[in-house]
This record gives structure tokens, C-alpha cells and sequence, in this order.
């Protein structure tokens, strides 16, 4: 049974930074391409970024792109999510998925994913 678990979360000011991470247990941690989503009250969940088994293919949401940096360490059977010049709208629970790997396939819709973990708070404030 796949079991992904989420640290990192909190609160910061805006420009601030975070580093989430999200680690996977049962399985074999290089099966699976890996996501990251955030839903904030009121709205819907939305992707954020994606990467590949390798580490090497990645994908962000352009609401991000160039704030937010995706990566993985197999090793460690860990994904980790860096959110740097936060913004008071990145505030949202954050939870990882994944999704089994095909090739260097990365998955920017959350029906691709099969395992979700419970998600942490991050909440940025002015």
C-alpha cells in the first residue's frame, strides 16, 4: 500500500520561502511520476508542478513558474516542492500525488494520479 506523507508547511510573510516535502512508502519510489497540487478554500484543487521518475522532465503552473522549483531524490523516496517569493494567493494546502510512470512522463491532470497524501497548510500573509 502506497502511503505519501507531506512536512514544510507554515506560515510566512510574502516574499518568503518554504520547502515542502513529501515522502512515499510501500512501494518502489522510482515507479512513480510525481505532483504537486493546492487548493484553497472556496476553489477548486489545482495543479501547481509535476516531475518525472528520472527527475529530469518537469512541468510548473505558470501561476509559479519561476517562483516554485520541483525535484526528487529516488534515494530518499522523497519529492520536494521549493516556493520561494510567496504571495499571499499561493496561500493553499498543498498535498503530492502519484502517479505511475510511463517513459519520462509528467502529469499535470490530478486523474492521472493514484495516491494523494493528506496535504499541508501554507498560508503567506502581507
Amino acid at each position: 500500500q502506497v502511503v505519501l506523507r507531506e512536512f514544510g508547511g507554515g506560515s510566512v510573510q510574502t516574499g518568503g520561502s518554504l520547502r515542502l516535502s513529501c515522502v512515499l512508502s510501500g512501494r518502489t519510489f522510482s515507479y512513480y511520476a510525481m505532483g504537486w497540487f493546492r487548493q484553497a478554500p472556496g476553489k477548486e484543487r489545482d495543479f501547481v508542478a509535476a516531475i518525472d521518475w528520472s527527475g529530469r522532465a518537469t512541468n510548473y503552473a505558470d501561476s509559479v513558474k519561476g517562483r516554485f522549483t520541483i525535484s526528487r531524490d529516488n534515494a530518499k523516496n522523497t519529492v520536494y516542492l521549493q516556493l520561494d517569493s510567496l504571495k499571499p494567493e499561493d496561500t493553499a494546502v498543498y498535498s503530492c500525488a502519484a502517479a505511475r510512470a510511463v517513459a519520462n512522463n509528467f502529469y499535470t491532470d490530478a486523474d492521472e494520479y493514484l495516491y494523494w497524501g493528506q496535504g499541508t497548510q501554507v498560508t503567506v500573509s502581507t
